[in-house]
């Protein structure tokens, strides 16, 4: 399968990039591949980032270990002592608000609570690079609102360089700050595209220049799809 046609693009240190395109089209393939976990057919990925943290659909959680021991596992494969890596996790836990179930296991969370630990997990090695791949896409609209809200003020605080995968074109206009569109497969960039500047909030989706944004990215969108069934 031909995922990904040949595409360039640079990723800022500390910046928020959302890929956005078709169900399909190649999104998460080039997630993997700037993760390293694929290795494209020809071209070269270069990072110089540090650390890779990457949150998947699924929290992928073990069910037999605790919260805490569930964020604390990139650090225990790393031979971290348990109780640093315990208070690494702790902190990391209170990032995403969820340091009051260090002691549930996974069957014990919600739906969005196992997204938070998930969150937590990627980010407790303090990562230079962060890669979500759809990861707020299976819950319901207030809870993903909800995690979209507390995602974007870790990255402000933080300013961990993003790349987030997101069939959402309000999502990735609410946590971006830039906006890659993609056509149908193989994969190619449409529309690159800046959003407003600022903090986000509530008020951020009835914001002109924000929905202008929005439409933007859906007219690139909606035209390359119309382009690939002619």
């Amino acid at each position: 399968m031909h995922a990904v046609a040949p595409t360039s693009f640079e990723l800022g240190a500390g910046s928020f990039t959302a890929l956005v395109g078709p169900s399909g089209c190649g999104k998460t393939t080039l997630l993997r591949i700037l993760g390293g976990l694929e290795q494209p057919d020809r071209g070269r990925v270069e990072r110089n980032a540090g650390g890779i943290g990457f949150c998947f659909q699924e929290p992928r959680l073990l069910g037999w270990r605790s919260v805490l021991d569930n964020v604390a596992l990139p650090l225990e494969l790393r031979d971290v002592p348990r109780e640093e890596r315990h208070a690494r996790a702790a902190d990391a836990l209170r990032w995403v608000q969820l340091d009051e179930a260090a002691d549930r296991h996974p069957h014990q969370l919600s739906g969005g609570m196992k997204m938070r630990a998930a969150l937590a997990r990627a980010l407790v090695a303090d990562p230079g690079l962060l890669l979500l791949d759809e990861p707020f896409g299976a819950l319901d609209e207030v809870t993903r609102h909800e995690l979209d809200e507390a995602l974007r003020r870790l990255f402000e605080e933080r300013r961990v360089t993003t790349v987030l995968v997101t069939h959402s074109l309000p999502e990735a206009v609410f946590l971006a700050e830039r906006v890659l569109v993609f056509s149908p497969r193989p994969a190619r960039i449409v529309a690159d595209l800046e959003t407003p500047a600022g903090s986000r909030g509530p008020s951020s989706f009835t914001d002109p220049a924000f929905n202008d944004v929005v439409r933007a990215a859906s007219e690139a969108l909606y035209g390359a799809i119309a382009e690939a069934r002619r």
